[in-house]
């Protein structure tokens, strides 16, 4: 029997070795990702900031749009604008042109998080405006681009990370719908930001009771071992798609601390209560009120009322067991 404590020990060793190990991976792969996108990012985002600057300095008219006001027409009339700026910088370099013609109203418009704004050479830019809780967060850029009106636009460039579906997004919507794609392209930025500063919330918050968080870059997948001295707590949380901000498919699973140990040295006290978990005394307990959380609330909401209510559900998860 003692033999058998021990191996499962070294086990355990190897394991958490293991664990450790990966996770080191991951972190190295995490500042390399961003060592190697930051500073030619860093070089675009500069320059189009100071362009979109530019264009509102010169500005004659902001207009803040509203619902309906937003709509296809409003952006064939923008369209129309650069192309007709394009045009009217040709005619002035004709010397039989008049000065008088110099003056063109330079309008941009405002729709939510969004700032739209016509660009030299039939460009128009979108500035996007993340927040969350209230704050602002980061600004991104898209840049679209048409040869002539009635060609379709494409995107020349922009400032969105590199792991969020872009190109896929211009396939799919901008020469069908240009509209569609500006808006969706912002909310890909302002969910992506949502979750993860949601994330670095619950890391602020509760890094010394949280181990091993790990997630994608887009955040749409997100683990983290919730470990204290009584119990293990396992949070799996995954996105539907990369516009949401709540998960759609959540695991949250207990263990007791040393269980497997406990069962070879004395008889198997642990047993089961109606509380939504099945299965014999070796597998981990589903924790359906934390699972509940997660779909409803912020993760920071949702982490605070699994702590609260911890202790009563691995108490009745396993009674009479190593419970606090």
């Amino acid at each position: 029997m003692m033999g058998e404590v021990k191996f499962i020990q070294e086990e355990d060793v190897r394991l958490e070795t293991t664990r450790a190990r990966f996770s080191n991976v991951l972190q190295r792969h995490g500042k390399l990702t961003e060592r190697l996108s930051r500073d030619s990012d860093k070089m675009i985002f500069e320059r189009l900031q100071k362009e979109f600057e530019a264009a509102r300095v010169v500005e004659t008219r902001e207009i803040y749009l509203d619902g309906e006001q937003w709509n296809d027409g409003l952006l064939a009339t923008i369209r129309e604008r650069v192309h007709m700026e394009v045009e009217r910088k040709a005619m002035l370099g004709d010397p039989n042109i008049l000065p008088a013609l110099d003056f063109h109203e330079k309008i941009t418009y405002k729709v939510g998080n969004k700032v739209i704004c016509c660009l030299e050479g039939a460009r128009i830019g979108i500035q996007y405006e993340t927040s969350f809780a209230g704050e602002p967060c980061e600004m991104y850029h898209c840049v679209l681009e048409s040869k002539s009106f009635l060609e379709k636009m494409t995107v020349l460039e922009h400032t969105v990370p590199f792991f969020l579906p872009i190109r896929e997004a211009e396939n799919e919507f901008l020469s069908s719908n240009a509209m569609k794609f500006i808006d969706h392209v912002g909310e890909l930025l302002q969910a992506y930001v949502d979750r993860r500063e949601q994330v670095r919330l619950i890391k602020e918050l509760y890094g010394n009771q949280i181990r091993e968080l790990y997630h994608s870059l887009p955040y749409h997948m997100i683990e983290f071992l919730l470990h204290d001295s009584d119990c293990k707590v396992i949070v799996s949380l995954r996105y539907a798609d990369l516009v949401s901000v709540l998960p759609t498919r959540v695991s949250v699973l207990a263990w007791p601390m040393h269980q497997s140990k406990k069962s070879l040295t004395g008889p198997a006290t642990l047993s089961r209560k109606d509380s939504g978990v099945s299965g014999s005394q070796s597998d981990p307990a589903r924790l359906s009120y934390a699972e509940d959380a997660l779909r409803t609330m912020s993760l920071p909401e949702a982490y605070a009322e699994i702590v609260l209510n911890l202790p009563e559900a691995i108490k009745q998860a396993f009674p009479g067991g190593n419970s606090p």
